[in-house]
C-alpha cells in the first residue's frame, strides 16, 4: 500500500534549493509591490480604489465611475492584486523552512513574511482610508523597506547549516560598519518619505478633497535627506575598506552596495534639479529597494557562515543524495 498523502507530506522534507527559491520569490515580490506603489503615487491613482478592502462600498472590483477615472482604477487595483502574489511567496516559504524544520533563526524570518505582509496590508488600508495623509504613506513605506531587510535576510540565512557548530566570528570592524551603514540607510529612508510627503505626488489630485502636504519647505528636508546620504556613504566606504580582508562574499557585497548606493544619490540629485519628474521617482524608489537589499545582504555576510553544497546533510535538511534514495 501506498502511503497516505498525508503522511507524505508529513515526512517531505523540502530542498535547500525550493527553500531559497521561495525566499527569493519573497525577496522579489517585495520589491514589486513597493515599486508599484510608486507607480500608484505618481500617476495620482491613490484613490483609485477610495475604499478597502474593497474597491468601492458596493464592489471588489474596479466598476464604472464618473468621479474615478478607469486607468486609476486599474492601476491602485492591479497594484492591490499584487499582494496575492506577495502573500503566495510569504506562505510558502514559511510552509517550507518549516516542513524542512529548521532552526528558530531561518523560521522566524520565514514566519516573518507573513505577518509583514499582513501588516502592510493594514497599514496599506489605512493609508486609503484616512485619504492619503503623508504621514500614511510614509509609514507604509518604511514598512515597505523594513520588509525588503527581512526578505534579504532570509535569502542569505537559508541556506546556512543546521549544525550546532559556532558561526565564524566575523571582523569587529566591519560588523560595526555595517550596523553603522544600516542604521544611516534607515535614517535616509526615513528623510527620503518626508521629502515625498512635502513634494507634489500626493497620489491623488482631487481638488475637491486636496490630500495635505506635509507644510515644510522642500529644499530644507532636501539637504538633510542628501547630508544622510553623504553619512551613509561615507560608512560605505570604511565598510568597502575594512572588507579587503574579508572573505570575497562579503567584499562583494560590500562593494555592489557602495556602487547602488553612489548610483541611487546621483538619481537623487537628477530627480531634485529636474523637478521630480515621475519616472524619475518610480527609479528613485526601485533603487531604495535594491540599496536597502544590498545593505542588508552585507549586514548578513558579517554573520552568516558559508552556504551548504548540494552534497552536505545537516540535520534538517535533505540533501539531492538523500532525496534520491
Amino acid at each position: 500500500m501506498t502511503p497516505a498523502p498525508t503522511g507524505r507530506l508529513a515526512s517531505w522534507r523540502p530542498s535547500l534549493q525550493q527553500q531559497w527559491l521561495a525566499a527569493l520569490a519573497c525577496l522579489v515580490t517585495q520589491g514589486l509591490i513597493t515599486v508599484t506603489g510608486a507607480i500608484v503615487r505618481v500617476t495620482s491613482s491613490g484613490l483609485g480604489c477610495p475604499t478597502w478592502p474593497t474597491c468601492f462600498p458596493d464592489s471588489m472590483t474596479p466598476r464604472a465611475d464618473a468621479l474615478v477615472p478607469w486607468q486609476h482604477q486599474a492601476i491602485e487595483f492591479g497594484n492591490r492584486t499584487l499582494t496575492g502574489l506577495v502573500s503566495l511567496a510569504a506562505i510558502l516559504v514559511a510552509v517550507l523552512v518549516t516542513l524542512a524544520r529548521r532552526k528558530r533563526p531561518v523560521l522566524v524570518l520565514g514566519w516573518a513574511m507573513i505577518g509583514g505582509t499582513l501588516a502592510q496590508a493594514v497599514i496599506g488600508g489605512i493609508t486609503v482610508l484616512a485619504g492619503l495623509k503623508w504621514w500614511t504613506v510614509a509609514i507604509h513605506l518604511v514598512a515597505s523597506m523594513v520588509m525588503i531587510w527581512f526578505a534579504t535576510l532570509l535569502v542569505a540565512r537559508v541556506r546556512e547549516p543546521d549544525d550546532d557548530l559556532p558561526a565564524g566570528r566575523a571582523d569587529q570592524r566591519l560588523r560595526t560598519s555595517a550596523a553603522v551603514s544600516g542604521a544611516l540607510l534607515a535614517l535616509v529612508l526615513v528623510a527620503g518619505t518626508l521629502v515625498t510627503g512635502a513634494g507634489p505626488h500626493a497620489g491623488d489630485k482631487s481638488t475637491t478633497r486636496p490630500v495635505a502636504r506635509l507644510d515644510v519647505p522642500i529644499p530644507e528636508l532636501a539637504r538633510w535627506h542628501s547630508a544622510l546620504v553623504l553619512c551613509y556613504l561615507v560608512s560605505l566606504a570604511a565598510l568597502s575598506w575594512f572588507a579587503r580582508s574579508a572573505n570575497p562574499p562579503t567584499r562583494r557585497a560590500a562593494r555592489i552596495a557602495a556602487g547602488l548606493a553612489l548610483a541611487q544619490g546621483a538619481l537623487g540629485e537628477a530627480q531634485y534639479w529636474q523637478g521630480v519628474p515621475s519616472l524619475l521617482v518610480v527609479l528613485h524608489v526601485g533603487g531604495a529597494v535594491l540599496v536597502a537589499s544590498a545593505t542588508a545582504f552585507v549586514w548578513a555576510r558579517t554573520t552568516t557562515r558559508p552556504t551548504l553544497r548540494a552534497d552536505t546533510a545537516p540535520p534538517g535538511v535533505v540533501t539531492a543524495a538523500a532525496r534520491a534514495r
